[in-house]
């Protein structure tokens, strides 16, 4: 079955665009033009991927990603046309997995859809044949039903908290970039992506699995050069 990706875009030219960019990739879509409709529709129709324009009416784009995030973990692109570095991190401050800035080839938002959909639901998010738990202390990572465990405690992340912290505790002690980790992680081989992202989701992550997270005891940053994860 196809994915279902939801597009909540006021702008009635642009989202008609994205609609037949995505269609002609094979993925069923929904649209949606302010924050109140695509609450509804979400409720109504469960997609798995959404992309959040941050100019809507009313309810912008932040507090729709905020409303989301508050019950359910589906991967969110979010299209803003603002230049400055506030907001881009801002969206992923409220729980973005990424951005794109406008204007922006079809071809790009194309790829990160994929990239996001994989790391979500596809190949990213298979074990492929290698060890389907990974513990770390307390810490217990099951790679086959995608849950985090602190103890007794499930630890509710998003896919790409998820495949962030999956990727490090396969290769504990190595260090990587964060380039390193947007190429393999976030899947950008033909695409730049901005380093801010990785560390974003890196204080997330170490907010959600560390006990002090100003002194983390899995995710170590190795400074001057990126992150590795002490097993």
């Amino acid at each position: 079955m196809a994915e279902q990706i939801l597009v909540v875009e006021d702008e009635a030219a642009v989202a008609r665009g994205l609609q037949y960019a995505l269609l002609q990739e094979g993925w069923g879509v929904t649209l949606a033009r302010s924050g109140e409709e695509a609450l509804a529709k979400i409720e109504d129709r469960a997609p798995d991927l959404a992309i959040l324009d941050v100019r809507l009416p009313g309810m912008s784009g932040f507090d729709l990603c905020r409303e989301i995030r508050r019950s359910r973990t589906i991967p969110i692109l979010m299209l803003t046309a603002r230049v400055e570095e506030i907001d881009k991190v801002l969206g992923l401050e409220l729980g973005a997995d990424d951005y794109m800035s406008k204007p922006f080839s079809v071809r790009e938002l194309v790829s990160r859809v994929r990239a996001l959909l994989r790391r979500a639901y596809g190949t990213l998010a298979s074990t492929d044949g290698r060890q389907s738990q990974l513990h770390a202390g307390n810490l217990r990572i099951d790679l086959e039903r995608r849950r985090v465990f602190k103890g007794e405690r499930r630890i509710d992340l998003t896919a790409t908290e998820f495949e962030l912290l999956a990727y490090l505790a396969r290769h504990p002690g190595i260090v990587f970039t964060r380039d390193q980790l947007l190429r393999q992680v976030w899947d950008y081989d033909n695409f730049v992506g901005d380093e801010k992202t990785v560390n974003v989701h890196i204080r997330h992550l170490r907010e959600k699995i560390e006990d002090q997270p100003d002194d983390p005891a899995h995710i170590i940053t190795v400074r001057g050069v990126g992150y590795k994860f002490a097993g």
